[in-house]
């Protein structure tokens, strides 16, 4: 037992450490007054790190990846085509070159071709370089290729180990490219992010493993997009879409996905309603409008669902309408975004049965005033906005699956088996003005590219650049 001596030592030390909790208290209340705390943010998945975080499964397939450089040199060509339906993503061709209304000969001229793995994925186009995204069935790998413009040879070439089975083709998605960046997304979700001109791998992500999406059928089909320096991805997984940052990597932000909608093959639609940028995406379940600002739910609706596949991407056509179209008995139908109480709902305005109009595979364009598009039956169609058909090709031309542009108002349609066909692209009825079989295989299902004139095309196992240049004819 401590005498007095110790007991008033005791006093002193209390009485000095109650005077040092104080003086800490004090310092904690003073710099949380000058510093509020922080409304606490809900966890989204993969906001703990960067999307193109390999260092963390270093048997990643993207990160086993090789670059391999080629003989192909840029082509000193103007004009380009950034992604899936072009730089504006409607599907039209808006540059300075005059397309051909005929061709010499009655065949366009062919400046180069090369042979492909099996697959339907488009081509992309920008500073005379050709982006693709390639399935090398000998190595079992991924290939996102870059090309000549001037002769198809190759620049370089990325590609990863992924084993991917023969389901109605292999690779089937368009590239998405800027000046800073190309993006690619795989038959079985793998994201890559390079350097356009060097190959360099930036960043990569899977979307199975790192989020639990589900690889569509018949593999992934939807179409990367950027927009703003940022990668737009529908996941369907834990998020239900997401923005990445594509110099970093990073998630900008992640739409969680409420209502467990799976991934479709549609690709993703940027619009503007009511002063409000959005991403329209058709999931499994229906359709959504994002805010491009913060990844939230502008609207959606469960009245577009198709049980088999969703493919054709929504298309914008004024005013707040979008058309969607669809295969499998699906129809289409107008949608009309509106304000109401300060939120965003979607009404339908009227559908269409499968026999007056709808897009098994290709997306149909917005074009002065009128909606065009192959029907699931394989003619080519036109449609008034109230959805009154104004004219179809007749049961002698038909293009089954094929792709389909419009360029200085005409459609460039390919059919099944690469018969190219111009057409007028006008209300007034259907004008064939020049046909011609510029690919020998089958399967000619890919989207079209157009640049300075020069259309690629392709069939399953085969690419073609084709002169359409009208100027020098």
């Amino acid at each position: 037992m401590p005498g007095r001596g110790g007991r008033r030592d005791l006093l002193v030390i209390a009485t000095l450490a109650l005077s040092v909790m104080a003086g800490l208290l004090f310092v904690m209340v003073f710099r949380a007054s000058n510093h509020p705390l922080q409304p606490l943010r809900e966890r989204q998945p993969g906001m703990d790190r960067a999307a193109g975080d390999l260092q963390s499964n270093p048997q990643s397939p993207l990160a086993l990846g090789k670059l391999v450089t080629g003989p192909g040199q840029p082509a000193t060509l103007p004009g380009d085509w950034r992604g899936f339906r072009g730089p504006k993503g409607d599907g039209v061709y808006s540059g300075p070159t005059t397309i051909a209304r005929k061709w010499g000969g009655g065949l366009p001229a062919m400046f180069w071709d090369v042979i492909l793995g099996e697959g339907y994925a488009g081509p992309a186009v920008l500073n005379g370089r050709v982006y693709l995204h390639d399935y090398d069935a000998t190595n079992q790998a991924d290939a996102l290729r870059c090309l000549s413009l001037a002769d198809g040879q190759e620049i370089w070439r990325f590609s990863y180990p992924v084993k991917v089975k023969r389901n109605h083709g292999m690779s089937r998605t368009t590239p998405a490219v800027t000046e800073q960046f190309v993006v690619s997304l795989g038959p079985k979700c793998h994201v890559a992010c390079l350097e356009p001109a060097s190959g360099r791998l930036l960043w990569g992500m899977d979307l199975v493993k790192d989020y639990g999406a589900e690889v569509p059928l018949w593999y992934a089909g939807q179409c990367p997009l950027i927009q703003d320096g940022a990668a737009i991805l529908a996941v369907g997984g834990k998020s239900l879409m997401l923005k990445v940052d594509c110099a970093t990597g990073k998630i900008i932000w992640s739409t969680p996905n409420v209502h467990d909608w799976k991934m479709t093959h549609c690709s993703v639609l940027p619009m503007e309603f009511a002063g409000r940028q959005m991403f329209v995406y058709c999931g499994s379940g229906g359709v959504v409008g994002v805010s491009a600002d913060d990844g939230s739910v502008l609207w959606e609706t469960d009245q577009w669902k198709i049980s088999i596949a969703t493919i054709a991407t929504p298309v914008p056509v004024g005013k707040g309408k979008i058309f969607l179209a669809g295969g499998y008995n699906a129809g289409s139908l107008m949608l009309q975004l509106k304000e109401v109480d300060g939120r965003i709902v979607a009404e339908p305005l009227f559908r269409l049965k499968p026999t007056e109009f709808g897009a098994t595979q290709q997306t149909p364009i917005f074009y002065q005033g009128h909606i065009y598009g192959v029907r699931p039956d394989g003619q080519l169609a036109c449609l008034d906005l109230s959805g009154k058909l104004l004219w179809s090709s007749g049961s002698g031309a038909k293009f089954g699956l094929g792709p389909f542009m419009i360029a200085n108002g005409l459609i460039i349609v390919l059919n099944d088996d690469g018969l190219l066909t111009l057409a007028e692209a006008a209300p007034s009825g259907y004008h064939c003005l020049a046909q011609a079989k510029v690919l020998q295989g089958h399967d000619a299902w890919a989207p079209l590219a157009l640049a300075d004139g020069r259309l690629l095309a392709r069939d399953l196992t085969r690419m073609v650049c084709l002169d359409l240049n009208g100027e020098k004819k």
